[in-house]
């Protein structure tokens, strides 16, 4: 079987800079990344180098920044307020999760100031050509269940139990 949409992929990637610096390996997590083709699960480019792929393949794929986390947009460095982190001892290089127009994002602090702080909310890998080495564990036909959710359902969940649990 073949990559296409509305199949459950899984497979172990390890990611890389353009200088080699590995920045994610999922073998190392011993968790191989499992998605929904075609759903928007993963980044467009990678989907579009997997498609028609089986399991077995093995392949490279560089991905430039605006196919990847996007171009570096300098008006997302800007300056707020200190009583915005309820941390008391803030330094540069501190990540937090915040919510965003679009759903979470990653908030990195530049510097620290007596009443602000300097804060970056480009992605951390926003910038970067990206290398991935990709090896295609399996694929399989999505359930009716994980079609609905738009992603895989989470492992040793039973996907027939859940299709067949009917609502109140």
């Amino acid at each position: 079987m073949t990559i296409a949409p509305q199949r459950v992929v899984s497979l172990h990637y390890v990611l890389s800079d353009r200088d080699g610096n590995v920045l994610d390996d999922s073998r190392a997590r011993q968790t191989p990344l499992e998605y929904l083709h075609g759903h928007g699960n993963i980044m467009a480019g990678l989907e579009r180098a997997l498609e028609g792929q089986a399991s077995g393949a093995e392949l490279s794929v560089t991905l430039m920044p605006a196919e990847a986390y996007g171009l570096r947009d300098e008006a997302l460095v800007r300056e707020v307020g200190r009583g915005a982190f309820p941390v008391p001892d803030l330094a540069p290089g501190m990540r937090f999760q915040t919510p965003g127009d679009d759903g979470p994002e990653i908030v990195t602090v530049v510097e620290v100031r007596d009443d602000s702080v300097l804060i970056d909310t480009n992605h951390p890998l926003a910038g970067h050509t990206l290398r991935y080495r990709l090896e295609v564990l399996e694929v399989r036909e999505a359930t009716r269940a994980e079609l609905a959710k738009g992603h895989p359902l989470p492992p040793g969940t039973a996907p027939n139990e859940v299709e067949d649990k009917k609502m109140p």
